[in-house]
């Protein structure tokens, strides 16, 4: 069931490459540069985590990925969240397997995520 389910993430189409492009121009302008799929990941950690820009340990950024990545994939239903500690970090729990295997597989996958975390700023830009 897990692996017929991942079909759908793959699709190619006209509205997710268009979102997809509307994405990285956004994120492009917002920072100055051109982003890669690990920065992207990187500031919806920073968002979920409330942390400005800045620089971090490098253990920080490990952790900012981690929430930035779990966040991503709870519409997916790999992961739950699970509440935020004293000092504010989200925690999460993973609750299923996840059925990319292939890097293209995991890269489309997240893609769709950026796409279905970011949608309201995207459709912003398409009025």
């Amino acid at each position: 069931a897990c692996a017929s389910g991942f079909s759908h993430l793959i699709t190619m189409d006209y509205a997710f490459e268009r979102d997809w492009q509307i994405l990285l121009r956004l994120m492009e302008e917002r920072f100055g540069e051109q982003p890669d799929l690990t920065s992207m990941i990187f500031a919806v950690g920073l968002q979920e985590c409330g942390q400005g820009y800045g620089q971090f340990k490098k253990d920080t950024k490990v952790d900012i990925m981690h929430v930035g990545l779990c966040t991503l994939l709870i519409p997916f239903g790999y992961y739950e969240e699970l509440g935020t500690d004293d000092e504010g970090w989200p925690h999460f729990r993973q609750i299923q397997e996840i059925t990319a295997t292939t890097r293209e597989e995991q890269e489309l996958m997240m893609r769709r995520a950026l796409i279905d975390y970011f949608q309201a700023w995207i459709d912003g830009e398409k009025k």
